[in-house]
């Protein structure tokens, strides 16, 4: 990363509610910023639109927002990458060259279902040249999108950490800086796995206390697989695990939870955005299934290897045990 914050240009890559989201807050914060999206026709429509309706209510655009694609022939000196985690190799594949020695922001959450990989090692694998950050913790598109504030985890090099934390920054986004990468990422993506137990709880009947045990025991797992793969167990403690978690498994805004809820009160499920915890606990279950037990019951239940009733019992009969080994 070069050149002063009025200087830098970003590119945000993902048109979907939480890449259009980033995008206003930064371009009302004055940055300079353009969104890119893969869907030429929604992109057309958005340019065309004062007004974005499809994130629960109507927002202004950012008149200095500038919009591309789907064709791409340049890219901006910081790029943030909010695709879902399961098309980043895709994005990556597409845009290998574009992207080598730009610094990269991940703003998705979860590990990639074939290879178990993290998204910070499918960029190093396709563009090791690059300075990789992750921007992550407890955010709503559509909070971010009407004015509401937010702090979020920016994991990254020291080396360019300050400088793109101060880029990022805005009245409204307040970013708190780390060098722990590794954790921010298994923060993001764990959470979103118990937070589908949470709504699996909730939707069941099975009431608040039952997902507060369920929320303290999935996040004792998140951390302890977390530290297994080299993670600080601070890191956790912070935005992009704990409080992640909190926002994820307390709010019906939550996809992940919103999904569970329907799966638990045995209904059609009706969600039109990508669940990443789904994905995600199958992923977490094929590799780390003993280390984290509730993820491994989750993706058994999600397979319909295990009834609902089944999944309940096994999510709250735990081996006896010391809390705090």
């Amino acid at each position: 990363m070069t050149g002063t914050t009025a200087e830098a240009k970003i590119t945000v890559m993902g048109a979907g509610a939480y890449g259009l989201a980033l995008a206003s807050v930064l371009a009302q914060g004055g940055r300079n910023v353009a969104l890119w999206g893969r869907d030429g026709a929604k992109i057309a429509k958005l340019e065309n639109m004062q007004r974005v309706q499809s994130l629960l209510t109507a927002v202004n655009l950012q008149p200095n927002l500038r919009l591309i694609g789907p064709e791409l022939t340049q890219v901006g000196d910081v790029v943030l990458l909010c695709v879902p985690s399961q098309e980043l190799r895709g994005l990556l594949t597409r845009f290998q060259t574009l992207l080598a020695d730009k610094t990269l922001v991940i703003c998705c959450k979860g590990i990639e279902h074939a290879t178990g990989a993290l998204p910070s090692q499918i960029v190093a694998e396709f563009c090791p040249g690059a300075q990789i950050a992750v921007l992550t913790g407890p955010s709503f598109a559509v909070d971010l999108m009407v004015g509401k504030p937010t702090a979020l985890t920016l994991a990254g090099a020291p080396s360019f950490g300050r400088q793109l934390q101060e880029l990022l920054s805005t009245p409204l986004m307040r970013l708190y800086l780390t060098g722990d990468v590794l954790g921010a990422q298994w923060g993001g993506a764990l959470k979103n796995v118990i937070a589908i137990g949470a709504g699996v709880a909730m939707g069941a009947g099975l009431g608040e206390s039952a997902r507060a045990a369920l929320m303290t025991r999935g996040f004792a797992e998140m951390q302890r697989l977390a530290v297994d793969q080299g993670a600080f167990a601070q890191t956790l403690a912070g935005l992009s695990g704990f409080g992640d978690l909190i926002l994820t498994c307390t709010s019906g805004q939550s996809r992940n939870f919103s999904y569970g809820f329907a799966l638990g009160q045995r209904q059609p499920v009706q969600i039109n955005q990508t669940v990443e915890g789904v994905k995600t606990a199958h992923a977490v279950a094929k590799r780390y299934g003993q280390a984290m037990p509730v993820a491994n019951i989750l993706a058994s239940f999600l397979s319909d290897e295990v009834d609902l009733k089944t999944a309940i019992k096994a999510l709250l009969d735990r081996p006896l045990k010391a809390e705090i080994t």
